[in-house]
């Protein structure tokens, strides 16, 4: 049986690449997210493309990780009022 420490690290290592995902990891100074498709993993990291790049996360950081239900359509914006 797991820790429950690793399971966010398990659960990214099991994912498969395409899944959406929130990650919440450690930085200097406190914790951040990464929302976006899982779209690499290697030997202690995995690396989430959100709207803005790609963000590579050691696993070692990683307080919480899971699937998220795909991103809602973008709105087409409204014309001008007149």
């Amino acid at each position: 049986m797991s820790s429950p420490s690793s399971v966010p690290q398990q659960f990214l290592e099991d994912a498969p690449l395409g899944t959406r995902v929130v990650v919440r990891y450690r930085i200097e100074g406190g914790l951040t997210d990464a929302l976006g498709e899982l779209v690499g993993k290697s030997d202690g990291e995995c690396t989430v493309r959100t709207r803005r790049s790609d963000v590579v996360i050691a696993l070692a950081l990683v307080a919480a990780a899971k699937e998220v239900p795909p991103a809602p359509p973008r709105r087409t914006p409204r014309p001008p009022a007149a």
